[in-house]
């Protein structure tokens, strides 16, 4: 199927996920600790995007890292361990901070190149699909239908879409950019009433489990912004 991932791609770069669940009282402290250290950690290897989520979840941090493939995943995280700077500024006074991590390995779907919003101050949209087993042979034609139907219509910008590889297989990751949380819900009515996306959202649903949606801030270090 046209959106088949892992070894299937043209290339093997892939993209590690990480969601921080932080203690409601440090979320200030965590977030300037991660502003003011994070060039240590991406003096190491390419960060995409670091967000804090505003709606659909509270006090976590969500960040994305690009790797050319698990050899240089593996190289970096050997290089992060044995990084006095980067471990004793950040790591040590940070992991009392923190509640639950969580990440995983996703590709992005061949369809798709990963964008960059038109311009500074928006706002990021993170919608986790969760889809029926079976994989994109089973709803890969169906998701990027409804995906395209939102992209034509003009509602909103595409950032990404991401198949994860490991973690909860069958999930579907989409960044999307809107210039305000207002104007993401203005767009969202419009594609409600428009039938282009409804035909295309009404076959795809078919396939689905789930579905969160979560509003994301970039942080102040987040090449995303």
């Amino acid at each position: 199927a046209s959106l088949a991932t892992g070894p299937r791609q043209n290339n093997s770069i892939f993209y590690e996920i990480r969601m921080y669940d932080i203690k409601p009282p440090k979320m200030k402290e965590f977030v300037e600790m991660f502003n003011k250290y994070l060039h240590l950690r991406t003096a190491h290897s390419e960060l995409v995007g670091c967000w804090s989520a505003e709606l659909g979840a509270m006090n976590k941090v969500v960040h994305v890292w690009k790797y050319d493939n698990f050899a240089h995943r593996a190289a970096v995280r050997h290089a992060l361990a044995n990084d006095k700077d980067w471990q004793g500024k950040f790591i040590f006074p940070a992991l009392p901070l923190i509640e639950k991590q969580h990440n995983e390995v996703a590709y992005l779907v061949p369809w798709c190149q990963l964008g960059k919003p038109p311009k500074e101050g928006g706002v990021y949209e993170w919608v986790t699909f969760q889809m029926k087993p079976g994989g994109p042979a089973l709803w890969g034609e169906s998701f990027r239908a409804a995906i395209n139907a939102h992209i034509n219509t003009g509602y909103t910008k595409l950032i990404g879409v991401f198949h994860t590889e490991y973690g909860l297989l069958n999930t579907v990751h989409v960044i999307w950019w809107n210039e305000s949380p207002d104007h993401r819900a203005a767009g969202r009515h419009s594609a409600h009433e428009d039938a282009r996306v409804v035909a295309a959202v009404r076959d795809s649903v078919r396939f689905l489990d789930s579905q969160q949606n979560v509003l994301l801030i970039p942080l102040q270090c987040s090449p995303l912004k």
